[in-house]
């Protein structure tokens, strides 16, 4: 958050400091970061570029989101182990990468002011990634062994509707205006377009192999969905809901973010273990073309943009680590240590 370019936050900077709230007016966004090989939530502060807590959830922690605001974030797992049970780390996007659980998985929610684990409710088999609708109120997680998306009623803690998708859901996404949520099949080929009003898949676009993670623009003019098997991301109209071209990035691209502006898309390159991406493709979104590749940690996983667009946040799946970005200079300015295997990425506003 940039007081200085807000005048209307130095309205409520002079009412919290009336009121002796200066600590709150002041509180810089957070980073939340799911640590998949240990099953806990990272958070850093933005100002200080620090890990300041750690959040024990459940098993396999790989995906998280924050509410629009900032109040809650949820994460995927599944659920709490018994006490003499491992589990594997996210080895990557390929072939059996997500080898479906025996038992459903659960989504947690944690309150960002005290940073505690408030809610959990149960939902389907392997759930992967979450969003939240606009409001908060509506939940939703990609479950990749049921090839299923739960709906979640956020006030009840509680599933309230379940929709088939294709085959073996992964990364989710909700159109700027939250009626439509958009879903990378993995193993399908497609992306299922979801209206979350009736709560039903409406259409199934063919778009290539391996899509991994979808994405819009912020003024809704362009979705986009990462190829992880090809190399690519894929551009969907989404008044046509027709791919309009492919653009090469980095190998074995997985998550993508488009800039507050809806100028550029920043796509992380993850690779494999044995031969891990390195960097983050920046697509420009008039000509369609990588204009900057970034260097980040071994096995850049998940990516996100603050509010303002200057800053890019990127998991290191294989170094355990999040690189900062300086988007304006194009370079990254911080790496910050995390918990094992940091996969999903979220900053409150």
């Amino acid at each position: 958050m940039n007081i200085r370019n807000h005048p209307m936050r130095f309205t409520l900077l002079s009412a919290c400091l009336a009121l002796g709230g200066i600590s709150a007016a002041l509180a810089a966004p957070k980073v939340y970061v799911a640590n998949e090989t240990d099953g806990t939530v990272s958070v850093i502060a933005t100002d200080t570029r620090q890990t300041v807590r750690t959040v024990t959830v459940g098993a396999g922690a790989h995906n998280v989101q924050a509410t629009a605001d900032g109040q809650r974030v949820w994460v995927t797992n599944n659920g709490t182990p018994p006490a003499d049970a491992g589990h594997a780390a996210h080895q990557g996007m390929s072939g059996a990468a997500h080898a479906a659980m025996a038992t459903s998985g659960e989504v947690w929610a944690i309150d960002t002011a005290t940073d505690t684990v408030v809610g959990k409710v149960p939902v389907g088999n392997h759930p992967a990634h979450v969003v939240v609708s606009p409001d908060g109120r509506w939940v939703y997680v990609t479950n990749g062994g049921d090839n299923t998306v739960s709906v979640v009623d956020a006030g009840a803690m509680k599933v309230v509707a379940t929709i088939a998708t294709g085959a073996f859901p992964h990364g989710i996404r909700l159109s700027p205006d939250g009626q439509l949520a958009y879903v990378a099949n993995l193993k399908g080929g497609t992306v299922s377009v979801i209206d979350t009003a009736s709560r039903k898949e409406v259409e199934s676009i063919p778009v290539g192999k391996g899509p991994a993670q979808v994405g819009f623009t912020g003024d809704g003019r362009l979705a986009f969905v990462s190829l992880s098997q090809e190399n690519q991301v894929a551009v969907i109209d989404p008044r046509t809901r027709k791919v309009l071209r492919k653009v090469p990035v980095g190998n074995g691209p997985i998550q993508l973010f488009a800039t507050p502006d809806s100028q550029r898309l920043l796509v992380a390159n993850q690779g494999n273990r044995k031969t891990p991406g390195r960097t983050v493709s920046v697509i420009d979104l008039t000509s369609f073309k990588v204009t900057a590749s970034i260097r980040t940690g071994r096995g850049a996983h998940g990516v996100v943009v603050d509010a303002d667009g200057r800053l890019a946040y990127v998991s290191n799946l294989y170094d355990n680590t999040v690189t900062v970005i300086d988007l304006a200079a194009h370079k990254p300015v911080a790496t910050v240590p995390v918990g094992a295997g940091p996969n999903g990425i979220s900053v409150t506003p």
